[in-house]
C-alpha cells in the first residue's frame, strides 16, 4: 500500500517538472500554427507526431529550467514548493528526465515529422533552458525581451510540422506571443520583485523601477494591441478574429492603463498577469474558429 503512494506521489512529481499548465498553452499556440498553416485540415500523422515532439520537447525544456533554477527556487515564495526544493526529486533523476524527453522529442520529430521542425524546436529549446535560464535571466532587465523568441517558437514549430515551411503567417504567429511576452511576464516580476531583487535576478521592476516597467508594460500593451490586427489586414482572417482581438486588446488595455495610474493596488498585477495568460488563448482559439469558418464559406 505505502508502495502505491510512493509511486504516484513520485509520477506527479515529475509531471509537476514539466510545467504542465504552461507546456498546455505552449503546445496549444502550436496545434493553431498547425491548423491555420493550410486551408483544410492539416495531415493527421503531422497532427498527432507534431504535437507530441513539440510537447516533449517543451517539457524538457522545463525540467531542464526546474534544473538550473533548482538553488534560486528555495529562496523564493512562488517557487519553493516545486520538486527539487523541497527534495523530493534529485538533480540527477531530473536531469536524466529531462534528457530523456529531450531525446524522444527529436526522433519523433526527425522521423515523423520533419527535420526543419526538428531543428527549429531544438533551438528553441536551447534558447530557453539554456541561453535565457543560465545567461540572460541573470545578465539584464531586457531578458524576458530577447529570451522571449524562444517561447514565441511554437505556434512557427507547429506551422513548418504541416508545411516544412517557414512562411509570413508564421512569423506574424511568432510575433504576436513575442510582443505579448513582456508585458505577462513583468506584470508577474512586479508582483513578486522583492522576490528577484532577493535572488539577484534583473528583473525591469528591480533594475528601473515599478513605474518605468509599469510604462513599459502599458506601451507593449498598445503595440500588442496593434500587431493583433494584422492577421485581419492581411486576409489571414476574418471578421470573428477582428472583433475577439478588439475585445481583447480593450480589455488588456485596461489592465495596463490601470496598472500604470494606480501603482497603490496590489492586487492589480497579479490579476493582470492572470488575464494575459487567457487573453492569449482566447485569441488563439479565435484565430481557429475564425480560420475555418471562413474555409468553409469558401468551399
Amino acid at each position: 500500500m505505502n508502495t502505491t503512494v510512493e509511486t504516484h506521489m513520485s509520477w506527479q512529481d515529475y509531471y509537476e517538472l514539466t510545467k504542465p499548465r504552461v507546456v498546455m498553452l505552449i503546445v496549444f499556440t502550436a496545434i493553431v500554427g498547425m491548423f491555420v498553416s493550410v486551408p483544410g485540415w492539416p495531415g493527421v500523422s503531422a497532427l498527432v507526431f507534431g504535437t507530441l515532439g513539440i510537447g516533449l520537447a517543451s517539457s524538457s525544456a522545463a525540467v531542464f529550467n526546474h534544473i538550473l533554477d533548482a538553488r534560486i527556487d528555495i529562496q523564493m515564495m512562488r517557487t519553493r514548493g516545486r520538486p527539487l526544493p523541497q527534495g523530493k526529486l534529485t538533480e540527477r533523476s531530473a536531469l536524466v528526465f529531462a534528457t530523456i524527453l529531450c531525446i524522444i522529442s527529436m526522433l519523433i520529430l526527425v522521423l515523423l515529422v520533419n527535420p526543419l521542425t526538428a531543428i527549429l524546436t531544438f533551438v528553441s529549446l536551447i534558447g530557453y533552458a539554456v541561453v535565457y535560464t543560465v545567461w540572460l535571466k541573470r545578465a539584464t532587465p531586457q531578458n524576458i525581451v530577447i529570451g522571449g523568441a524562444a517561447g514565441a517558437a511554437p505556434p512557427v514549430l507547429g506551422w513548418t510540422a504541416v508545411t516544412n515551411e517557414i512562411e509570413a503567417g508564421a512569423l506574424l504567429l511568432f510575433l504576436i506571443v513575442f510582443v505579448w511576452t513582456p508585458p505577462h511576464f513583468w506584470a508577474l516580476a512586479i508582483a513578486r520583485k522583492e522576490e528577484y531583487a532577493k535572488v539577484d535576478i534583473p528583473m525591469l521592476p528591480v533594475t528601473h523601477g515599478e513605474a518605468y516597467t509599469r510604462l513599459h508594460i502599458l506601451l507593449y500593451t498598445i503595440l500588442l494591441a496593434l500587431v493583433t490586427i494584422l492577421p485581419y489586414l492581411i486576409g489571414m482572417s476574418g471578421i470573428i478574429y477582428l472583433l475577439t482581438a478588439i475585445v481583447l486588446d480593450a480589455y488588456f488595455l485596461y489592465y495596463a492603463i490601470r496598472m500604470f495610474r494606480e501603482p497603490d493596488d496590489v492586487e492589480l498585477p497579479m490579476k493582470t498577469f492572470r488575464f494575459s495568460i487567457s487573453y492569449l488563448g482566447f485569441l488563439f482559439a479565435a484565430l481557429l474558429v475564425d480560420h475555418y469558418l471562413l474555409f468553409q464559406l469558401n468551399i
